[in-house]
Formats: C-alpha cells, structure tokens, sequence
C-alpha cells in the first residue's frame, strides 16, 4: 500500500504568478496555441504585406506603411500584453484575501484564504504545467478554463517541491 504524501504551500499570490500562469496555460492547451499560432500568423501576414509594399511600390504610400506598422504593433502588443494585463486583473481579484495555504495530497488540492475554501479532486484537475516559480494545474477540457497556481515559494523547504512534483505526477498528467 503506498504512504500518501502531503505537500503543505503557504504564498501570498503576486500579479507575475497570474500572467506566468496564464502564458503557461496558453502553451498548455490546445485553445491557448491556437490562440498564439493565430496572433503570430496576423503578424507575419501584415509583416509580409509590409515588405511587398516597401519592395513593390514604385512609390510607397506613407498610410499603407503606417497602418501595416501599426498592425503589426497591435499584433506584438496582444501577444505581449494580453496575457500581462489578464495578469493583473485576476491578482485585483484575489490579492484582497492576503496569504493562501494549499494542501496537495493523492485526494487532490485544497486551497484556503481569507475568504474561501476549495477542494479539488484529481478528476477536476488532470493536467498541470511547470514553470520556473508555478506549478499551473488545469481542467481536463480543451480550454483549461479552471486553474489551480501553485507558487513553489510557498514550500517550506526544497525538498517539498520535489515531493509536490511526485505527487502531480502521480495524479496528473504533465503537458
């Protein structure tokens, strides 16, 4: 019979957790890719029009040249700031409740602020993504519209990262 782990986190959420989390979860998931591939190819799509338009015209148009620049701006900004600005948004949301306290266990993660309470079983969460400072872990449907963040800063000791990282392997499957 195998001992069940308990991995204990402790963090106050940051806005560069959320946006981390949210570019983690749009590398993750088919709809976030799909997104991305889509503000890329408008990009390269303008940029090309762009190039034609500098190479082609005998006399270039001053507005053709400042509105594929501009689109190509807004193309960068999106892929740059959307994800920054959804960031912010969400820690507005969550940043009221001060310190949350995660419980990872092989039953699942239950999360604890000031204000709330949430369980998580692992049919809910059964995939998660790992970044440099999150653990991201997501619904099971294509959008991964329900995250759990988890900060590896909230373990009490290195060791519990590795612990918490066997337990999500365990019940999860990495993408």
């Amino acid at each position: 019979m195998q001992e069940t782990s308990i991995v204990e986190l402790a963090y106050v959420p940051t806005a560069a957790d959320a946006t981390q989390a949210i570019r983690a979860r749009m590398r993750a998931t088919p709809a976030g890719r799909l997104q991305n591939l889509i503000i890329l190819a408008s990009a390269v799509v303008v940029l090309g029009a762009l190039v034609l338009h500098l190479t082609v015209s005998e006399e270039p148009s001053l507005r053709v040249t400042l509105l594929c620049l501009a689109s190509l701006a807004l193309s960068i900004g999106m892929y740059l700031l959307v994800p920054a600005l959804q960031g912010r948004q969400v820690h507005r949301m969550i940043a009221p409740q001060g310190e949350f306290r995660a419980v990872v266990d092989d039953a699942g993660v239950q999360v604890v602020s000031r204000d709330s309470e949430t369980t998580q079983r692992w049919p809910m969460i059964t995939r998660y993504t790992e970044t440099d400072s999150l653990f991201v872990l997501m619904t099971p449907d294509k959008h991964g519209v329900g995250i759990v963040v988890l900060p590896k800063r909230g373990a009490a000791e290195p060791a519990d990262v590795d612990r918490l990282r066997a337990v999500l392997d365990r019940n999860a499957t990495r993408v």
